[in-house]
């Protein structure tokens, strides 16, 4: 495919999101209908279509419109190519009109690309950093490995023998993906579970966790398990998984086989050392690489959220031993998702007290996330 029918197909699947269609879905019925199109094209058109909900409302300045050609012909200016050039017809979006020709008189800042209601939560939440955190979100976020062996020095050579390309990062286990990132689900570290794809920040949250090389330790909301596989590379306790929806967790099996981990089931009759919950958010921290979720979040859906991981919290302290911990995260960037609810745990449990607490942010820790130790009086 020529750069103008990639356009073409990403207006295409623009069209089929702006009419209430999922991104992902949009891109994968679109690929269904277009057998010509090779891995590199799937792949471009996907990278302008999340370029663009990246930094939608500036492409909508940039374009003269809100309609999703006007928004491809806003991000061609974005990145500092003509669309006259690529809008050409043919296989291509037809040439641009005589109004569409004319560059509007703006220039986007990055908070032109943060939904009105949640900048002020974003500014107070990050203080001075918030206009570099907000910056750094309108930009595709690196892809980081974390190495499951604990000692396997020959990682990074068995994943440049496959095409990849990678950096090992100052923490301990953590490999920046450089090049060939598209390889590395077919690469044979993957599949020999050598290595697991898990953002820099969730790998700093548990590393900085003391935990217990005896015991239990519980995965309450478990998901994929990733959480849970990095706990047990630092870990010799017996770790269990739970979440509250089982087709989550339909991928750990497989995960823990290829990376030779046993991961129990809940049991609710056990008490446990340390209970994790990476309780359900608004996902703010990663915009980059879920920009969707920003233009369908809504105050409304915000307090039910903060409703459920108040409830979250409650839930997993019963089930912890006297003296034990609660590991709480979240991958949102708002107090009233973090600090707000540490706060809100401590006034309603006396006695408890919180050992550890740390956000992380973009551009140094990619996606945001924050964690929080509380300890049970004992």
């Amino acid at each position: 495919m020529t750069p103008g029918a990639r356009i073409a197909a990403a207006i295409e699947v623009l069209d089929r999101w702006q009419a209430g269609e999922p991104a992902e879905k949009a891109l994968t019925t679109w690929a269904r209908g277009a057998r010509y199109a090779g891995s590199k094209d799937r792949a471009a058109i996907r990278d302008h279509v999340y370029d663009v909900l990246r930094r939608l409302e500036s492409c909508a300045a940039l374009g003269g419109g809100r309609d999703a050609r006007a928004l491809m012909i806003g991000l061609c200016r974005m990145q500092g190519q003509e669309p006259q050039a690529l809008f050409t017809g043919g296989y291509a979006p037809d040439p641009l009109t005589e109004v569409e020709v004319r560059v509007p008189e703006v220039d986007p800042d990055a908070w032109t690309d943060v939904p009105d209601w949640l900048q002020g939560r974003l500014k107070d939440a990050l203080g001075d950093s918030a206009e570099t955190v907000m910056v750094a979100m309108r930009d595709r976020a690196p892809l980081y490995l974390r190495v499951n062996a604990r000692n396997d020095v020959l990682v990074q050579e068995r994943l440049a023998n496959d095409g990849i390309k990678t950096e090992y990062m100052p923490l301990k286990g953590a490999l920046k993906v450089v090049g060939g990132a598209r390889r590395v689900r077919q690469s044979q570290p993957y599949l020999s579970g050598q290595v697991e794809v898990q953002d820099l920040s969730p790998q700093r949250a548990v590393a900085m966790i003391d935990w217990p090389q005896s015991g239990r330790i519980l995965d309450y909301c478990a998901g994929g398990g990733g959480k849970a596989l990095a706990i047990a590379a630092r870990s010799d306790a017996a770790i269990h998984v739970h979440d509250v929806n089982p087709a989550r967790m339909r991928d750990i099996a497989p995960r823990a086989e290829r990376a030779k981990v046993t991961l129990h089931p809940f049991d609710n009759t056990l008490k446990y050392d340390v209970v994790l919950t990476d309780v359900p958010c608004s996902g703010s921290g990663t915009w980059r690489r879920d920009p969707e979720a920003k233009w369908h979040l809504a105050p409304e859906r915000l307090d039910d959220l903060t409703q459920i991981q108040a409830q979250i919290m409650d839930e997993a302290a019963v089930l912890l031993r006297p003296g034990g911990q609660l590991v709480y995260m979240t991958c949102s960037l708002l107090c009233e998702e973090n600090e707000d609810q540490v706060a809100a745990f401590l006034a309603r449990h006396p006695g408890w007290t919180r050992t550890a607490m740390a956000r992380f942010a973009p551009p140094e820790a990619s996606d945001g996330f924050f964690v929080a130790e509380l300890t049970h009086p004992g």
